[in-house]
Order: C-alpha cells, then sequence, then structure tokens
C-alpha cells in the first residue's frame, strides 16, 4: 500500500489533525486518510454550488415571459376532465 511523508507541516494544521485524531479515536495517520478522503466529496459541492449560484444569476437577469395559458386555467381545465 502506497504511503505519505509530510515534512514541514504548519504547527496548526498538526494540531488541528492531532485532535481531530484523538476525538475520533484514532491514529493521526487513520485520520489523515479519512480527512484526504473527503476532499472528492467537497470539491464535487463546491462545483454544484457554483452551478447554482451561476444559474440564480441567469435567472435573475433574464425578463419574465408570459405564460401562453395561466396556471389557474390550467388547474380549472384538468379538474373538468
Amino acid at each position: 500500500m502506497p504511503s505519505l511523508q509530510i515534512r514541514d507541516m504548519p504547527e496548526d494544521v498538526y494540531e488541528a489533525l492531532a485532535s481531530r485524531a484523538r476525538s475520533e479515536q484514532r491514529s493521526l495517520a487513520q485520520q489523515a486518510v479519512v480527512e484526504l478522503r473527503r476532499i472528492p466529496e467537497l470539491t464535487a459541492r463546491q462545483r454544484r454550488l457554483q452551478r447554482l449560484d451561476d444559474l440564480k444569476r441567469r435567472i435573475a437577469s433574464e425578463t419574465p415571459r408570459p405564460l401562453p395559458v395561466s396556471p389557474a386555467e390550467l388547474i380549472r381545465e384538468d379538474r373538468r376532465r
């Protein structure tokens, strides 16, 4: 299995990782693997949020168009069936 050695890790990063490892009752290496496995899901979430923001901006910039038939009329028509 591949391994990873990290040199010159900032003290605050090390402390945060060590604290999480203690609270989850894991070794430092196990906690590092858990944290690294979260990276793909975090980047996917960021991409989804960016797409939603883009969609919101696009919707906000478009001018509203009138509907060909009012929603109330569609409901009335459906109830008559």
